[in-house]
């Protein structure tokens, strides 16, 4: 390589020490001036109770909804720590596959949801402290629960017990991929993914779930194109 390679490689790696040092520094100095995450599951009471929406004690066996949401909303979820940089980056340079959530995690959903709300660049960087609170205060598997019972799934349903007994009648241990695959599409827009009202268009993001299923070796091919065929069961409206 010649010596202008080694300069212009010499330059990056400072760039990205210097800018790692600047963050973790931020992190350090954010960290006190932030809420904490202790009261997690009080505010996810909180969220449910005037809506006599019941809590989920513990994931579900088998976890199918769970496992589609993280397909389709933080593929990587398992992998980081609160903050998907991988996501951040194929988020600004727009070339995020389809069914990424742009960069923001499971953490930084429940942080939006249970603390922040949406009110701009501020709200956005105390979402991202209060992620790495979170992982660094609970399990994946607690913050899965967190995120799945305190989750919108439209027509008032707050929360997998609620939205899985509205729905289809049955328990979160009960339903199939075909209702988990609909139940995970949900979640990002309740409204416009409505199966009553919009079931074209819930069935074509039903259909984009399995596909993530896929792409993240949950299910096969094969297994994906039977849950799009079974039936919903869906509750009468």
């Amino acid at each position: 390589m010649r010596p202008e390679g080694h300069r212009w490689w010499r330059r990056l790696l400072a760039t990205a020490l210097g800018l790692a040092v600047l963050c973790a520094a931020g992190v350090a100095a954010a960290w006190p001036l932030t809420p904490s995450v202790s009261d997690a599951a009080a505010r996810v009471r909180s969220r449910l109770a005037p809506h006599q929406a019941p809590v989920l004690a513990r994931l579900p066996f088998p976890d199918r909804v769970g496992e589609a949401i993280v397909a389709t909303e933080d593929s990587r979820f398992y992998a980081h720590w609160g903050i998907d940089l991988q996501g951040v980056l194929r988020a600004a340079l727009h070339v995020a596959s389809p069914g990424d959530a742009g960069g923001a995690t499971l953490d930084q959903q429940l942080a939006k949801n249970l603390w922040t709300g949406n009110s701009g660049l501020l709200a956005k960087l105390e979402q991202v402290e209060l992620s790495l609170k979170l992982e660094a205060r609970y399990s994946k598997h607690e913050l899965l629960r967190l995120y799945l019972a305190m989750a919108y799934f439209g027509h008032s349903y707050y929360g997998l017990p609620a939205a899985t007994e509205g729905y289809f009648g049955v328990s979160p241990d009960a339903v199939s991929w075909a209702q988990a695959s609909l139940l995970a599409g949900l979640v990002q827009a309740p409204t416009a993914y409505d199966p009553y009202r919009h079931f074209d268009l819930a069935r074509r993001r039903q259909q984009h779930v399995l596909d993530r299923l896929v792409a993240t070796k949950v299910l096969t091919r094969a297994a994906a194109s039977a849950a799009y065929r079974a039936s919903l069961a869906l509750r009468p409206a």
